[in-house]
């Protein structure tokens, strides 16, 4: 079983941005940010509780992703970058977000929002 920590989107904050940041494709996925993958189950959980949506990306070809602030940083310890998988096409998976945004950039927003974030450990 692999294991990731993050932070998932509280059920309020994902229908209020869904309402600001309209999916693109079929499959709705908008569940959660990941700080780091394959990850021990006792790992400590971040601090952070909030964050700031300053982007979206998008392939035009099935995946588009929000892009976050958390910490004061978009970068990931790994050093890619934090988002959130908005929608997806038939056929493309979550993961490649990363790629969408290393290829691809993103479109940064005008006014950055604040979105409260959860601390969880979640598995595959």
């Amino acid at each position: 079983m692999t294991f990731y920590v993050g932070w998932e989107l509280p059920v309020s904050e994902r229908t209020r941005l869904l309402e600001l940041f309209p999916t693109v494709y079929e499959r709705v996925i908008a569940h959660h940010v990941t700080l780091e993958w394959n990850v021990p189950a006792d790992v400590q959980l971040p601090t952070e509780t909030s964050g700031q949506v300053v982007g979206i990306a998008d392939d035009h070809e099935g995946v588009q992703a929000l892009v976050l602030r958390i910490g004061g940083t978009i970068r990931r310890p790994d050093g890619k970058t934090y988002h959130c998988t908005w929608s997806l096409a038939t056929g493309r998976k979550p993961m490649e977000s990363n790629e969408v945004i290393e290829v691809y950039g993103f479109e940064p927003l005008s006014d950055y929002l604040a979105v409260l974030l959860v601390p969880k450990l979640m598995r595959t």
